[in-house]
């Protein structure tokens, strides 16, 4: 169908639909909408109210589930009011239809984005308040809507992603466990014992009791450098202390090393001068 066929339509059906009203058709109208509105505003407080109630429902789901309703009822509405005003509810229908078609084409985008954000809504791959990764982005979602959601990067900037991006891109959820295993390398020099750095960090991890018991901390020997050799430490904290223990943790390591004698190496190149004969 082109677009002149459509907008041929569109006007035959309008005129099925308009006809002519009488004045006491049209008084009927209104009142009818008057109480159809009222109804309309009564049951959506009453479905505010008991979804406001429920703690098994998270409020995006609260959200799409009033408006949907809310579009339904105003659905509804439109129907009755058409046939208080003598309108034929399918003429009505038609030109909806219609309208819709016309709409849809122009507006693709945004219902793609609308349809993403139902899906993140059911499937729940982040809530808000979440500390995520998407695609190229990081950061903490402060709003999830029906065509974008709002993330808050570290440095506080606010970014709003089209919900059909968002269900396109790996999302790294690092708030959906209430556990985090934070992960340091440290180096020292060849000359200090293994069991003596080992001992070192694992004092350092001591030293915090953000950082949980079960599981334990985990030292070990990473790998062999040309200057020094590198240690793995691992332990294990709440969610919300990760980045507090982070830093922490490698500020306690320097005090430890130094208190047992362990040289944290670095970068440099041995120099051998062998004298002629």
């Amino acid at each position: 169908m082109d677009v002149e066929q459509t907008v041929d339509l569109a006007r035959e059906n309008l005129k099925a639909v308009t006809g002519n009203l009488a004045l006491n058709t049209i008084l009927s109208g209104i009142l009818t909408f008057l109480v159809c509105y009222i109804a309309m505003r009564v049951v959506k407080a009453a479905l505010t109210r008991v979804l406001s109630h429920s703690k098994k429902l998270d409020t995006p789901i609260k959200n799409l589930i009033v408006k949907a309703v809310t579009v339904l009822l105003w659905a509804l509405t439109i129907i009755i009011v058409a046939g208080a005003f003598g309108i034929n509810p399918t003429s009505l229908i038609a030109l909806l239809s219609v309208a819709g078609l016309a709409l849809s084409l122009s507006v693709q985008n945004m219902l793609t984005n609308f349809f993403s954000g139902i899906q993140l809504v059911i499937n729940k791959p982040f809530k808000e308040g979440d500390f995520v990764e998407l695609g190229d982005k990081m950061g903490v979602i402060k709003n999830i809507g029906f065509f974008n959601t709002v993330l808050t990067t570290p440095d506080n900037i606010s970014i709003s992603i089209p919900n059909g991006d968002l269900t396109a891109a790996a999302v790294k959820n690092y708030s959906g466990e209430p556990k985090r295993r934070v992960d340091l390398n440290f180096s020292a020099s060849y000359d200090a014992p293994t069991g003596q750095v080992k001992k070192a960090i694992l004092e350092a991890a001591g030293m915090d009791s953000r950082i949980l018991p079960d599981p334990a901390p985990f030292v070990s020997i990473l790998s062999y450098g040309a200057s020094s050799i590198t240690y793995v430490c691992r332990v294990w904290v709440k969610n919300a202390d990760y980045w507090d223990v982070y830093f922490a943790l490698q500020e306690n390591v320097r005090e430890s090393f130094k208190n047992n004698g362990v040289e944290m190496s670095y970068e440099h190149l041995n120099v051998h001068m062998i004298a002629d004969k």
